[in-house]
């Protein structure tokens, strides 16, 4: 804009000194001519810059939302490995308790059925005369071997003896006797001892 004022002023100021003459007047003409010349191409030059201004507006601000989304696709993405990792490690921490928690009641049933092998092995002590101390002896060469049956059967067994509702080969009233003082946990801790004599 300054340069058309420049030349405008140059263009009056030559047509002001130089008198009329044909040769001034083309001369003034032409200078006219390339100040409107010079003045369109400062025109042009300008609406062009401000067009490349607005296409690198554009391009900055289509740059700035795809980073924008890329930014915020990295941060979904490491969030849900964030969850992931942190089902992952509740995972292991429930198996981990789930497996503690088996092992404390693993020790503690070994405990009890130790304390239960210790009375029952306490109250096999008044069997070994006539079972032998391997269960393996038949009481007074009558009975069936009682090492290696079942729990469930001797608990069975045990119990009918007390009640006197048992007499097998004559031994009835003989258990009876033996068996009349235990009480049914004794008469379990028995059970359990006898039949892990192999």
């Amino acid at each position: 804009m300054k340069k058309i004022i420049v030349l405008s002023v140059a263009t009056v100021a030559i047509l002001t000194f130089s008198g009329c003459g044909d040769n001034k007047k083309e001369e003034a003409a032409k200078t006219v001519e390339q100040t409107q010349n010079v003045a369109q191409n400062a025109k042009d030059a300008a609406a062009n810059a401000a067009n490349s201004a607005k296409e690198a507006v554009n391009k900055a601000t289509e740059s700035a939302k795809e980073a924008a989304a890329e930014a915020a696709s990295k941060a979904k993405e490491a969030a849900n490995k964030a969850v992931e990792a942190t089902k992952e490690a509740a995972n292991k921490a429930a198996e981990s308790a789930k497996n503690a928690a088996a092992e404390v009641a693993n020790k503690a049933k070994e405990a009890v059925a130790a304390n239960t092998n210790e009375k029952g092995a306490a109250l096999f002590k008044k069997c070994v005369g006539c079972h032998g101390a391997d269960g393996k002896t038949k009481a007074l060469g009558k009975s069936a071997i009682i090492a290696g049956q079942s729990a469930e059967e001797l608990v069975k067994k045990m119990q009918e003896y007390k009640a006197g509702t048992r007499n097998v080969a004559g031994m009835g009233a003989l258990m009876k006797g033996q068996v009349a003082g235990l009480s049914d946990e004794d008469i379990k801790a028995l059970a359990d001892y006898i039949s892990n004599l192999k």
